[in-house]
């Protein structure tokens, strides 16, 4: 797994195909999916037989986020600009979110999710995601 991701994120496990992730930025629900495929580098790179399993990941990850925070929007997006190893990023949004209506990225810099919120939000998307 890059760096980047570990240092950016809370590990909560793994689905049949992607470890999962959960960026610590306190504005957003963002889970991140990480296909464990050693040299994937963008989302057409994912072999024909994995694609399914992805997109069902994708889906199972976007319920758990619309659960979650009762999402008015889920973005869904595989850049890889920063980070050359495929992840894909599923994330909850809201009207009044801090960064509506632009990308998660141009909304300034993360705020740190960390102690018991890290640990709140951690455990109750294991639980969605997992069962």
């Amino acid at each position: 797994m890059h760096s980047q991701l570990l240092a950016d994120c809370e590990q909560l496990g793994n689905l049949d195909l992607c470890s999962i992730l959960l960026m610590r930025d306190a504005r957003f629900p963002w889970l991140i999916l990480v296909p464990r495929i050693n040299g994937l580098r963008d989302l057409h790179d994912l072999p024909a037989s994995n694609r399914e399993q992805a997109f069902t990941e994708i889906e199972i990850t976007s319920e758990a986020l619309r659960s979650y925070t009762s999402a008015d929007k889920i973005n869904v997006a595989a850049l890889g600009n920063m980070v050359p190893q495929l992840h894909i990023h599923v994330i909850g949004r809201r009207k009044d979110d801090a960064g509506w209506p632009g990308p998660v990225w141009s909304a300034g810099p993360a705020t740190a999710l960390k102690g018991a919120e890290l640990q709140e939000r951690a455990s109750a998307l294991k639980t969605l995601v997992f069962t």
